[in-house]
């Protein structure tokens, strides 16, 4: 050993052409190394840049609605009460810097905040009287950087109004943090016909974020990017200090073999366990902020109407109009009411729990579902169809977990077909393979929309008014737990749920 080893450590042109070697290889790992963490450092800044910006033009939708609940309440009589409101609004949302009610009647005064001119009147006004009910979105024409939002009011065929919010995409999109102010980070808002509304940079090819904020309203795209430079691959405080510390232990290492080879082993372990350390922290701060965003992006809305009713019927309360406040104040106790269900759900799906696992006839749950559910789909005119094979599927989970998870598919799939009259069929069918379980149910409902299947199993994800978006999720993690898998089927009418599960030999032969 010592022979094969003592030519290169007594040769210089070997050492020096090692240590060059190594401190090549330090610098290109060091540029591998930056790289990834820049982009990573680009796709968690730009997710977070666009879950605060979603969550902040959810909001808009809850101002309109105020406003347009308040103009038709005082019938253009308590100007004084719409504008304070306004004013209210857009002291705790600067983005929201101009509001206006504009008569569809040209002969009618008009109300906001400041003056507006009468051809961006007629604008407002064409944008309400062509509008199917949804809102409009236009650039605002005296301000660079600014959108408006356009609503009928009342919002149908008898409206009289027509509402606007002018909206400063800069303040949308401030308190980002200041990584959207370093060189070469580029970033842009359009409103979805592709007009530019906010630019900062150039958006690069190679390293770009491109995704719509998450608001049916204003699904803005919201495009960043972020050019590579030589610094940002080899700090140079960094750059030095791998360098020397590299050179420095190939140096030392080279003069005693066996040293040499425990001390790279202890450095590479130590460095990959840094890295895994890194890298499952960032997982969990990042599911940590999928979930707190999801959590805030459903109570913002409740809590943003909460706060406008009570505002308004301060003012009503104040006038003695009583009448009026009994609605309002209805309205507070709804929301407040949805506001304290979502966070039950929430605290429900994220409780750990350590339920017992065991063999079991998993046609043994289905049919336990199928008791639960049986008067729910009659009363629905919804038909249950079950074809379960004459074998046992035995598999080994929690029978409750697995009843939970048939529970939550099962009574999607009657919600989903509850408008379609005697039409409505539910088939729940169980398979068994060599080594799976297969477990499928489908429905002829109108199905998942596109839009929602890449974060269909994401928390707070759903396209019921009264759901919280958690069944899929937590169905998901007790599938998983049982070391299956769940996914929604491609192809065909409705939607198909697929639930594979790990198959035992049997139930008596498992249990020994």
């Amino acid at each position: 050993m010592t022979r094969s080893n003592r030519p290169v450590l007594e040769s210089p042109h070997k050492l020096i052409a090692i240590g060059l070697f190594l401190l090549l290889a330090s610098a290109v790992v060091l540029a591998i190394v930056e790289r990834n963490a820049v982009i990573a450092e680009l796709e968690q800044e730009s997710a977070v840049l666009h879950r605060l910006a979603s969550q902040r033009v959810d909001q808009h939708d809850a101002h309109l609605t105020a406003l347009s609940a308040l103009a038709t309440a005082a019938e253009g009589e308590r100007q004084d009460l719409f504008l304070d409101v306004a004013a209210t609004i857009s002291r705790f949302y600067p983005r929201i810097d101009e509001v206006q009610l504009i008569p569809l009647d040209p002969n009618d005064r008009m109300i906001g905040t400041e003056p507006i001119d009468p051809a961006f009147a007629d604008t407002i006004r064409s944008a309400a009287r062509t509008s199917d009910g949804s809102i409009a979105l236009l650039p605002h024409p005296d301000k660079p950087d600014h959108y408006i939002m356009v609503k009928r009011s009342p919002n149908s065929d008898a409206a009289r109004y027509g509402l606007m919010l002018g909206i400063d995409t800069g303040k949308l999109l401030d308190e980002a943090g200041p990584f959207w102010s370093r060189s070469g980070v580029a970033l842009t808002l359009s409103l979805p016909d592709g007009h530019p509304l906010f630019k900062r940079g150039e958006i690069p090819e190679t390293l770009r974020f491109s995704r719509p904020l998450s608001s049916p309203s204003q699904p803005l795209p919201l495009e960043t990017g972020m050019r590579i430079g030589f610094a940002d691959l080899f700090p140079p405080a960094r750059t030095g200090l791998t360098l020397l510390v590299v050179g420095f232990a190939g140096f030392a290492a080279l003069s005693i073999l066996r040293q040499r080879a425990r001390t790279r082993r202890a450095v590479e372990q130590a460095r990959l366990n840094a890295l895994e350390t890194r890298l499952a922290h960032a997982s969990r701060v990042n599911a940590l902020g999928e979930m707190a965003s999801g959590l805030a992006h459903e109570v913002t809305q409740p809590l943003t109407a909460i706060l406008a009713q009570v505002q308004a019927g301060r003012r009503m309360l104040g006038r003695g109009d009583t009448e009026a406040l009994e609605p309002v104040l209805d309205d507070t106790v709804t929301q407040a009411r949805r506001a304290s269900a979502i966070l039950e759900r929430f605290r429900n799906w994220s409780r750990p729990q350590n339920a017992p696992r065991s063999v079991f006839d998993l046609r043994d749950a289905i049919r336990n579902v199928e008791i639960l559910l049986a008067p729910q789909a009659a009363s629905h005119d919804v038909q249950l169809a079950f074809r379960l094979p004459d074998h046992p599927a035995p598999v080994i989970a929690d029978p409750v977990e697995m009843e939970q998870v048939v529970f939550n598919l099962l009574r999607n799939a009657i919600d989903a077909t509850a408008d379609r009259g005697g039409a409505a069929r539910v088939i729940v069918a169980l398979r068994l393979r060599e080594n799976e379980v297969v477990l499928e149910i489908s429905d002829n409902g109108p199905g998942v929309p596109a839009e929602l299947r890449p974060r269909l199993f994401t928390p707070f994800t759903t396209t019921r008014t009264d759901g919280t978006g958690l069944g899929l999720a937590l169905s998901q993690r007790l599938v998983e737990r049982a070391g299956g898998e769940i996914a929604l089927v491609d192809g065909g009418t409705g939607a198909t749920f697929r639930v594979v599960l790990p198959r035992v030999e049997g139930i008596a032969e498992a249990a020994q």
